[in-house]
């Protein structure tokens, strides 16, 4: 079925889309970006489904955009660069739609993408011990197809607290910020506990209310997502782009990092 993910639902209609990358911390790869679109589209046609658990396998939720992958983006021709662009835009959009509940369940690390991710979610709940940040500037990226859903999730004012410096931030900063809801040590508890009240109520209402929710909310609209694609393309054709994934991959810091 899928080679980057877990699809599974139980008897009472909750299923859980699991990142399975453990290798690489569930960094996004351009195949798991197709695949959660994929798997965004079959939860959507799922009537059974009732709520949608995202998670990461062993331990760590996501660490944002595979760097061989960005590095590919790098090195790709314009067309090229647009088109994966606007396919991992077109997936955060997919999932931020959904129309069931889409409840996060983040342990371990929650990086670039993976904030992303947990944006596009109706509900994040994490353990303790999680850590977040928007590492994008660090490595000479930008959380660009990310920022709609960041800046929808957090607020222009939080957002800008983290969402430029690439410093990585704790649970209580994140639910400060408006990421996350809850921190719990049972994790499976309280991912339980968001979604029992769904089970009592009827599907289409909840499908219903969240695209209202969404409508009235000021969700992200295509000016937003092509500004965000645009903004993408351009940083993975400047020289820091390149500089910083290549420091990253050579483990070496790049040339604007302090030395000391």
């Amino acid at each position: 079925m899928f080679e980057t993910l877990l699809l599974e639902a139980d008897a009472r209609g909750v299923a859980t889309l699991t990142l399975n990358r453990p290798e690489k911390r569930n960094a996004m790869s351009g195949q798991m970006i197709g695949e959660l679109h994929q798997a965004a589209d079959r939860l959507s046609a799922d009537d059974t489904v009732r709520a949608v658990v995202l998670q990461g396998a062993q331990g760590s939720f996501c660490a944002g955009g595979d760097l061989n992958w960005m590095k590919a983006q790098i090195n790709a021709d314009g067309a090229t660069r647009a088109r994966e662009a606007g396919k991992l835009a077109a997936m955060l959009g997919a999932l931020n739609t959904l129309p069931k509940p889409l409840i996060a369940r983040i342990e371990g690390a929650a990086f670039g993408g993976g904030v992303g991710l947990a944006s596009v979610c109706d509900v994040a709940l994490c353990a303790p011990d999680a850590k977040f940040g928007l590492t994008e500037t660090k490595l000479g990226l930008l959380p660009a197809t990310i920022g709609p859903y960041v800046i929808a999730r957090m607020g222009e004012g939080h957002a800008r607290r983290v969402f430029m410096s690439s410093r990585p931030f704790g649970a209580e900063e994140a639910r400060s910020l408006g990421l996350i809801a809850t921190i719990s040590q049972d994790l499976d508890a309280a991912v339980d506990a968001e979604i029992k009240p769904y089970l009592s109520c009827a599907p289409g209402a909840v499908a219903e209310a969240k695209a209202l929710a969404l409508k009235l909310g000021g969700a992200p609209g295509p000016a937003d997502v092509k500004l965000s694609i645009d903004a993408l393309v351009a940083r993975w054709d400047n020289d820091e782009a390149a500089e910083g994934v290549d420091a990253f991959l050579s483990k070496r810091k790049p040339n604007w990092a302090e030395t000391s």
